[in-house]
């Protein structure tokens, strides 16, 4: 049996047609994707329960890709050191650690053991990446998680600033965020 260049085309075409979809990553004024997912503490956090109170400024966070990241460390930093400024503007920070599921929580622990972590931030552990890949930002390559990212989200849901970084740098600064929520 020969194989003819449309029977390769099917065969191709069949193959891709069973690969799952990636997310779009959302864009300004879109509605954010919602997504429930779990403190340290065990407790469930949902996006859009948040955002019915007050806008929240959502930082996909690089979380564990092997080893604690040097630019997210110095980006967690920077908005503690705003928290005052955050809490004054009426706006909630949401970090999101993702990783593998074994031994996150663990990792995400380790990460804020020096950052005088405010009470008015919440940090939540994306195991296995569901919300990094919902927001289409699995950077799925050797030692990596998930491109960092910062989103404003409005009370009804739409997106008033994004940026996603395709680098480890170019991270968004506590004060470029409460700009970017006026």
């Amino acid at each position: 049996m020969t194989t003819t260049p449309l029977r390769l085309a099917g065969v191709f075409a069949l193959a891709f047609i069973s690969l799952p979809a990636r997310a779009a990553t959302p864009q300004v004024g879109e509605i954010a994707p919602n997504f429930t997912r779990p403190t340290l503490d065990d407790h469930e956090i949902e996006l859009n329960r948040l955002r019915e109170k007050s806008p929240v400024v959502l930082v996909m966070l690089r979380g564990w890709p092997g080893y604690q990241c040097p630019v997210c460390t110095k980006q967690v930093r920077d908005f503690v050191s705003h928290a005052g400024d955050f809490e004054r503007r009426g706006l909630q920070v949401l970090m999101v650690y993702p990783g593998p599921a074994a031994q996150l929580q663990a990792h995400a622990r380790e990460f804020l053991e020096d950052k005088n972590w405010p009470a008015s931030f919440r940090l939540v552990i994306d195991p296995d990446y569901a919300v990094t890949t919902l927001y289409g930002l699995r950077w799925d390559a050797k030692n990596e998680t998930a491109y960092p990212a910062t989103f404003v989200i409005a009370r009804d849901g739409r997106i008033t600033f994004d940026h996603v970084s395709k680098s480890h740098g170019d991270r968004v600064g506590a004060e470029a965020a409460l700009a970017a929520a006026k």
